[in-house]
This record gives C-alpha cells, structure tokens and sequence, in this order.
C-alpha cells in the first residue's frame, strides 16, 4: 500500500502564443499548499476506483497507461478538488495515478516520462513540475517546428516543456477564490486556442518585458508591491488578457480585490480562480466571500515549495 498527495498549481501565465523566433508556449505558475489531491493504492489483480470523485475515469485511464499486462490495482480517492476551475486537477490527478503503477510495479519511470505516458504536459510544464518539485515555476515551451498548431496540453502529445527555472516562493499568504462558474475544457478550449492564436507580438514582447525585468526581480528580492503589479500587468497582456476576457464574472472580483487592498490579483489558467497577494489576507478574504456572496469557495493558503509526497 502507498499514498501519495499532490500540490494544487496556480497557472500565471502562458508566454508565447506568437511563436514567430520558433518556439510557442512557455509559461509561469506556482504550486499551492492547499488544495490537494490525495490517493491510497496497492497491487491488485483487477482494476478498481473507489472514491466519491470526478476524476475516476481520468485515474483509471492513467492508470491502464502503465499498467503491465495482465496486472490490476486498487486506487482508493481520499481528497480531490474539481476540474476546470484552474487549478489543475486533472494533471496531479493523472500523474498520482501513473506514479502509483510506477512504484507499486518498480517500472523505473521518471516523472517526465509517467507525464508522457499519461498524456500530461503537453503544452505548459506547470502542471508536471509542480508534481515533481513545487514551487514557482518557470517553463521554456516548446519547439514550434515539433508541435506544429497551438493547441492546449489536453490536446498535445509533446513531452512536457524543459524547467528553466525552479525556486522556492516566499512565505506571503495567497488568497484564493473559486466561483461556481467552470473555465473552458475540451474542443472549446481547443477552439479558444485556434480562434485567438497567434497573439500579436508586441504583447507577447510586453509580456516577456514584465516578467523578465519586474517579476522575476521581484521575486528574488521578496517585494511583493512589485510583485503585485507585475500579476496585475499581466491580465492585460497577450493570450492570458484573452482567457480573463472570457471570465468577466473573474475579472470584476480581481477588480474588487485590488480595490480592497490587494498588491496584485489574477486569474489563474482559464479561470474562474482567481488568487491575490496582499499584507492583509483576511481582509481580502472577506471581500472576495461578499463578492461572491456565499457562492463558491474562499480560502487563505500558501505556495507549496516541495512536490508530491509519497508515503509507503
């Protein structure tokens, strides 16, 4: 028997949806304390989840994608979050799958190649290094020669984008708030990435600008004013303005939000999840509850510097 508990992820941003100096994608994300998806699983001869879960299906698909033949497992789902809200079930939730086929059967698998296996990763890497390693995150695409259309992960059969940076993220409290509305999934996200693609490049020039020379300084130095305005920027700019754009519902708490004390609010992947940094996280807590009006979920968490955990 072994257990294994993953990181959630907030998505900032993806970087090059242009592609014109030959690579696309790209992206910036950071791993979450809370939420968690966390499975039980042990050697079986049939194959078996159990759990009051949507991701059933997803797991036992994983699961099959490395399974030897002729061999089961039992997964058992303890904690979960749902889907298409933006914070990126679907992959831990995969790759908790495949990574329990992986130990339980001693296949030698790195976590690149159980991504690649389970279908995870193939258009931001935030999802895959989270899992592995938590923390902020800070991914270098792909080549564009290879992928060839832009399209979203889901529908991609890349390997997971190369790390080119991984780091800790300072001990600031981040609040988090979850509509009832779901982001876009599927065709719809696949027709999402066809229709506004490519973006033009002087935003993807802006973009790159404001990470390179406001948000990742920011970081480094731990201000958070200016980490703030740099989130804030962003939802402005390039394919992540066309995914906000899409979620007005969103866009009006991050408006509401700064408003009431926040350095910087955003919008994590397509939404509705939206996250914000400031020195007062209750208070913004608070405001994003009434703004939602009991509707949804708020909470206060913190970015998860380790990955996955895996007790046997």
């Amino acid at each position: 028997m072994l257990t294994i508990t993953t990181p959630s992820r907030l998505h900032l941003a993806l970087i090059d949806m242009n592609a014109s100096i030959g690579r696309v994608d790209g992206s910036i994300g950071l791993s979450l304390d809370e939420p968690v998806i966390k499975i039980s699983a042990r050697r079986s001869d049939i194959i078996e989840i159990t759990g009051k879960s949507e991701h059933i299906e997803r797991i036992e698909k994983s699961a099959r994608a490395l399974l030897p033949v002729g061999e089961g497992i039992q997964i058992s789902i303890e904690k979960d979050f749902p889907s298409h809200i933006g914070l990126g079930s679907g992959t831990q939730a995969a790759l908790a799958a495949g990574m329990a086929v992986n130990k339980l059967y001693d296949l030698g698998l790195s976590i690149t190649e159980v991504a690649v296996k389970v279908g995870r990763g193939g258009t931001s890497g935030i999802g895959v290094a989270a899992f592995e390693n938590g923390g902020f995150i800070l991914d270098g695409g792909h080549k564009f020669s290879e992928k060839k259309a832009f399209l979203p992960s889901a529908a991609s059969k890349l390997p997971p984008a190369p790390v080119l940076l991984r780091k800790d993220f300072p001990d600031w409290d981040i609040v988090v708030a979850v509509p009832e509305q779901k982001g876009a999934s599927k065709m719809n996200e696949v027709n999402i990435f066809q229709k506004v693609c490519p973006v033009p490049l002087h935003e993807v020039e802006k973009l790159s600008h404001v990470i390179l020379m406001q948000l990742l300084p920011s970081l480094v130095e731990e201000d958070i004013i200016t980490f703030g305005k740099s989130i804030n920027a962003i939802q402005e700019l390039s394919f992540k303005k066309r995914e906000v754009e899409l979620q007005p519902h969103s866009k009006e708490l991050m408006q509401d939000l700064r408003i009431g004390g926040a350095y910087g609010a955003g919008m994590s992947s397509f939404g509705p999840t939206v996250y914000a940094f400031g020195d007062d996280a209750r208070n913004l807590r608070k405001v994003a509850k009434e703004f939602l009006g009991g509707k949804g979920q708020v909470f206060i968490t913190k970015a998860r510097s380790k990955g996955m955990k895996i007790e046997i």
